[in-house]
Order: structure tokens, then sequence, then C-alpha cells
């Protein structure tokens, strides 16, 4: 059985602490010596991606201690717990499956009997025989009518993530003849994002999906109440045209107001629920059960690739252990994901909750405050609107905030001319071949105004084209990366309790049960 430990109690990592600024990475990534570490510095995943971390601030002899901090805190042993149904979310004391949601990875996992792998199966099937009939014309609206459009209304989890994959393959599936339905997202609470939605779509031919786990989430059940409110004035029964996807125990199982109720666990955090019927539904309406099934395939793959000891042929170890290196030892506190896609549009924001909600705690597993720095600051933007926008802090600001790029070499929808020599993919291309040797090697200039210092670490993940299986690996590469650096950190990383004191404010502001500094800022809202 492993072991938890902070990380300031690793023997592994005293050692690497004595190798800060080891790397001079202007002068690595320079020359023939560039060309070597490109080379050199590069790990097959799968869906034919590469993870190539070249111009990382690492040689053998960090990556060795890397290696030994794995081994030391038993990374992959963990691992191999929690694929195994073991208590990993020590906060609010539950197994973690998600990978168990893609494939089975290690034993059966029950739960009061249920086999919960033939339980997210049943209900990954039922969301696609539920999509096909729809897509058929089995399940029409009440003139008989296909449905042509789903609109997803949930927050956090519920939104990001299924948003992320639906924009990331709308092209793909346009240009490959799979495309159902487009899909609609409703998350904020502020009215005008239903009512933009709505105004958009011809609610007589919506399907709508309520997505909450619990079934109280406030956000969520106000825009349902919208959306119903709207059906309503549109002469339309609301059970008709209303889907949930919820747990079996919430109040949203109950009762008759939807057409089709679909069913998660509390053992899939809303972050990672992509891979359960939050992403299920939505994305199997929108491009088909077995395009849905691609995705999970990919995230699977990508999955199998963590039960490796193996440094260089587990990618997703290996790229946290850098991460860890980046923010405890060189003392980096930000992480930009810059995707060179623009499919990946809404990427790095899912990143940015799944990330900063798994690991931005000051406390480890035990409750016990850390003396460490946890979790960085993550943003991002697709290139090359990225360039025109903060990357100039980047290239020349006082912090060096470590670079994560994703590429391809082929676009989605094969549209392209040549312009001046080459194409729109070619220009693109290049200009993510030459930020990261500007970020790496910079440039002298006796105008200190255009000067670049370089040093600043990037890595890129490298794929022919984005597809639903390469998709699928991105996804689980970015999720296995943050579940290591949890690891290693020695934190919880699968709850949120720092979402929720908001959450009891503002239902007391509601409620007008408000004093001091609560209450008057509540009056200057008109609340």
């Amino acid at each position: 059985m492993a072991t938890w430990n902070n990380l300031d109690t690793l023997a592994s990592y005293e050692k690497l602490t004595g190798m800060k600024d080891r790397v001079n990475i202007v002068e690595a990534m320079s020359g023939e010596n560039g060309a070597d570490r490109v080379a050199k510095y590069n790990v097959p995943m799968v869906a034919g991606l590469n993870f190539n971390y070249a111009a990382k601030e690492v040689d053998d002899t960090i990556l060795n201690t890397l290696s030994e901090l794995a081994d030391e805190h038993q990374l992959v042993e963990k691992f191999e717990e929690l694929y195994n149904g073991a208590v990993i979310n020590t906060g609010e004391g539950r197994m973690v499956l998600h990978h168990l949601a893609r494939r089975q990875l290690g034993n059966p996992v029950l739960d009061n009997g249920v086999d919960k792998r033939d339980f997210y199966v049943s209900q990954q099937k039922k969301a696609a025989e539920f999509a096909e009939k729809v897509h058929a014309g089995e399940i029409t609206n009440a003139a008989g009518e296909k449905f042509t459009t789903v609109v997803q209304i949930g927050i956090g989890g519920s939104d990001l993530g299924p948003r992320a994959l639906y924009m990331a393959l709308e092209n793909w599936a346009k240009a490959n003849d799979t495309f159902k339905m487009e899909a609609k997202f409703i998350s904020n609470v502020d009215p005008d994002d239903a009512a933009a939605v709505l105004n958009s779509i011809d609610v007589s031919r919506s399907l709508f999906i309520v997505v909450s786990k619990s079934g109280t989430t406030l956000e969520t059940l106000t825009n349902e109440a919208f959306v119903k409110d709207a059906l309503k004035k549109a002469g339309l029964d609301s059970s008709k045209h209303m889907l949930a996807a919820t747990s079996e125990t919430s109040p949203l199982a109950q009762g008759d107001d939807y057409l089709e109720s679909f069913f998660m666990d509390n053992y899939i955090g809303g972050r990672y629920s992509s891979s359960s019927v939050v992403g299920g539904v939505v994305l199997s309406l929108a491009f088909g059960g077995d395009i849905y099934g691609r995705i999970l395939e990919g995230a699977a793959d990508a999955d199998e690739l963590c039960k490796n000891k193996d440094l260089t042929k587990n990618p997703a170890m290996l790229d946290a252990l850098i991460g860890v290196y980046e923010r405890n030892v060189q003392g980096y506190p930000n992480t930009a994901v810059l995707p060179y896609s623009q499919a990946l549009i809404r990427f790095p924001a899912h990143l940015q909750q799944c990330d900063m909600e798994s690991n931005g705690k000051t406390v480890n597993r035990d409750g016990k405050p850390v003396n460490y720095a946890t979790g960085p600051v993550i943003f991002g933007e697709p290139g090359t609107n990225g360039q025109h926008s903060f990357y100039q802090l980047l290239h020349q600001g006082t912090d060096i905030v470590p670079l994560q790029f994703v590429g391809f070499k082929k676009s989605q929808l094969a549209t392209d001319v040549v312009i001046e020599g080459s194409t729109s993919q070619q220009k693109l291309c290049a200009n993510v071949a030459a930020q990261i040797i500007a970020f790496a090697c910079g440039k002298d200039d006796e105008n200190p105004n255009k000067k670049f210092e370089g040093g600043r670490p990037s890595s890129i993940i490298i794929g022919d084209q984005l597809t639903p299986e390469s998709l699928g690996a991105i996804l689980a590469h970015f999720e296995n990366k943050i579940m290591f650096q949890g690891f290693i950190w020695n934190v919880n990383s699968f709850d949120q309790e720092g979402v929720q004191l908001g959450k009891v404010l503002a239902t007391k502001v509601l409620a007008h049960e408000t004093d001091g500094a609560l209450k008057a800022f509540s009056d200057l809202l008109d609340i």
C-alpha cells in the first residue's frame, strides 16, 4: 500500500532543490545542441501525439532525480490504488473513478454490490441509443419535427469541459459528415446568457439538458426555470423538451418533468465529468454516440500510459514532475496553455478549472498546512491571437512563465490557400515553432527595448490533426498531469471546498440575512 507524505519530506526532493538554474536554456537550445535536444527530449503519446520538452530547463541529471522522486513518492502505485477503487478523495471520503468511465484499468470496482464499470457503460449506452432515436426522428417534438439543437444547462464542470470538447470537434464533425445537432450552452446565472441562447434558436425544435449532480445548483436551477418559462410562453410542454443528467438520488431524478434522465455518481468530480453523462449526452446528440466513444478511447489509451514506471514512457507523469520542478524549485507561479488550434479555443478555460480547482490547496490530505507552493495559476488563449495580446509580458515581463503549447500539422477542414508561398496552416505552424525558439533563446540587441533575455521554458504536444481520439488523449493527459501533481504535493485534488463559501453567502444575501459590509454591498447592488 502506498504511503502519503509531504513533498518536503522526500530525500529526492531535497536533492532536486540543489539543482535550481542548473540548465541554461538559452545555451542548451542554441546551435546544433538545440537540434539534438529536440530529437532527444521527445516522448510518444497515443493517437499520433508526441510530447516534446526540449525547451524545458531539464537535463539527464534532473530527469534522473525526477524519476527518483516518482519512485520514492510511489506515484504509479498511487494511481493504481486510485483506479482500483481506493478512497483517494479524503475530503469527502469517496473513490475517484473518472478513469473507469473510459476503461477498466485494473480490478473490478464495486459499490454496494454494483459494478461501477457496468454502471458507466450502461449510461453511455443509454445516451447513445437516445441520441440515435433523436437523429432518426423516432423522438420528435409535439409537431412531429426533428430536434435540431441541444442546449446544455450547467455550470463549472457541467459546462467548461463539454463545451470545450464540442467546440473542438464541431468543424471536424462537419467535415467528416458526423455533425448531427448544433449544441449551445447556458452556464452563467446572468439572465443575458440564457436570453442570448434562447434568442438564437428555435425552442420548439430544441432539447435542453439540465446538468447537476446534486440537483441543487443555484445557477443551474435558475437557468432551468428561465428556460421552462420560455417554453411555456411558446406554448410548449417543457417535459417534452427537457432532459436531466444527475445522480439517481437528486431531486432532478424524481417526477415527470423530464423526457429522459441519465445518471452519474459522486465518484466522478465535476471538472473530470466530461467522461460521464455530463459530456456523453450532449456530445452524443451533437456528433453521435460512436464519436463520443472515440473520444473516450483516446482518453483511455492515454490513461494506460500512466501505469508505466518508466518516466520516459509516461508523458503525463513526466509533464507533472517537470511542472513541480518549475513551481517548487525554479519558483515560477504561473503556467500558460497555448493551443495553436482555434478549435481548442475553450480548452484553456477548461484547464483553469481542472487544475486550479484541483490543486489550489494550502493543506494536505490530512488537513495539515503544507510548507511549499502547490497549484500554479493557469491561463491561456489560442495562437496566434495570444501573440498579439499577452505575449509581450511572456517575452519581456519580469516574471518567467512556463509555457505549454499544443499544435497540429493539419487543419480540421482541409480548406486553405497559398498566400505568399505558404498556406495558412503552414503560417500557423511556423509561428508556434518560432515562438518556442524565441522564448527559449531570446535575442540580443544594443537597444534594451528590443532585447529578449530568453530563458522562457516551454513544452509542446504535437499531433497530426485534432480528431476525437487525439482530443480525448489531450484531455486525459492534462487530467492525469493534474492528478500526479496532486499526489506529489500530497493534496486532495478531488474536492473543492473553496467554491462553497461564496455560495453560502449568496444564499444569505438573497434571503436578506445580512449585516455589516455584506449588507452594504448588497444595498449597492439593489438586491
